[in-house]
């Protein structure tokens, strides 16, 4: 493993110096860039032999997703998105748990997050049990009886950037019941109990940095034995090809919750994002986000806007969710959104705030251009 400096991490990025909307999409570094370069390069000039190396690369990043969670490659495998293996793990749990069972989600999480469960439950698996949110431990505590067998929850709410405290849950739902957490809005931006999640899903191109078609999902060996292959396809089988009859028997690992086999340049993509966080550390990218993230809700509390997180907590993993929001009051936010892109920045209008994200890479003219944006729309807007 090669440590990088942060002037050297931050030379990868090139995005617009208005963009502050990583909560959605992020640019791409310039190592991603170069492996999707050299991978497509290698698809044009090459027949069959370059799957010998499109599977040394998912296995490095197996590897690598390993380091970065805490796991072992084994327990590692790559679906196409958050969804995917969202789904793939509301399935798997919904055809091996118990007759009656129940999971615990809150009601404001992020679609993504909830309808993998709901279409498992109208299809015989775990019927979901709506919380108002976002969950605590003591949320969840009160809720607990024999019928829950999991809990499915989001690292980071992707509207608001409340963190979700991880292990606190898992203690409160004890190791008999399953905990999956959807970390694509914390994975690669923020320090988090990583090893309080039996089931996790992140897909690569927000935080990451890495672009779409992979996504990691993360199956521990702790409760391996309690989930079935919902979604399990031909890939996640023993020996698909030459076997007398099917089903074959699942894979061990994480493998065997994959529908096929993944997309080896998004694969190889994702696997050099992960690198590049773990080379620099997750705690400096976190810092440099909440600097950035600290720079932004000044510029716009300086014109009289309202903002809404942005703080540091404490507790299981000190540091900030990059996800922020900021209105101005007695302006339309439709308006408002419609000026910041103007003025060249690029945000989310959500619920009538407008969600900021910035990444380690966000330097101090988007603060600039939002405080003269926020300005310029509360003299045409709110007189």
């Amino acid at each position: 493993m090669t440590v990088l400096v942060v002037p050297e991490y931050l030379r990868q990025f090139a995005e617009p110096s208005g963009y502050v909307d990583f909560a959605r999409f992020g640019p791409v570094s310039a190592r991603v860039a170069e492996v999707l370069a050299r991978t497509a390069g290698r698809l044009h000039r090459e027949g069959w032999e370059v799957l010998e190396g499109l599977d040394a690369q998912t296995e490095a990043a197996a590897r690598t997703a390993g380091e970065v969670l805490g796991c072992a490659p084994h327990e590692i495998a790559f679906v196409s998105s958050t969804s995917h293996g969202m789904f793939a793990a509301a399935h798997a749990l919904g055809a091996a748990g118990p007759a009656g069972g129940t999971v615990l989600m809150s009601r404001s999480d992020f679609p993504g997050a909830l309808y993998p469960w709901l279409r498992a439950e109208g299809n015989g698996g775990l019927a979901v049990r709506q919380l108002d949110g976002p969950l605590t431990a003591d949320i969840v505590r009160a809720a607990l009886d024999e019928r829950v067998h999991a809990v499915s929850v989001c690292a980071v709410d992707a509207a608001t950037g409340i963190r979700a405290p991880l292990a606190a849950i898992k203690e409160a739902i004890g190791p008999h019941r399953v905990l999956v957490v959807d970390a694509i809005q914390a994975l690669g931006a923020v320090e988090f109990a990583a090893d309080a999640a039996d089931v996790l899903v992140a897909g690569g191109q927000k935080w990451l940095r890495a672009g779409w078609g992979a996504a990691v999902l993360m199956v521990r060996d702790r409760v391996a034995g309690r989930l079935a292959p919902g979604l399990g396809g031909w890939s996640g089988v023993v020996d698909p090809i030459e076997a007398p009859g099917h089903p074959c028997p699942a894979r061990p690992g994480a493998v065997a919750h994959t529908v096929t086999n993944p997309d080896g340049p998004a694969v190889a993509a994702l696997g050099e994002a992960l690198a590049l966080v773990r080379d620099v550390g997750v705690g400096r990218i976190n810092a440099l986000i909440g600097e950035a993230l600290d720079e932004l809700l000044g510029a716009a509390r300086a014109v009289g806007a309202e903002t809404l997180g942005g703080e540091r907590t404490g507790g299981e993993m000190p540091g900030v969710s990059g996800i922020a929001r900021v209105r101005l009051p007695g302006a339309d936010p439709a308006a408002v959104h419609r000026t910041l892109a103007e003025a060249g920045l690029s945000a989310t209008l959500r619920g009538g705030w407008i969600r900021l994200s910035p990444h380690a890479s966000t330097g101090p003219a988007a603060a600039g251009l939002l405080g003269d944006a926020l300005r310029s729309a509360r003299t045409r807007l709110t007189a």
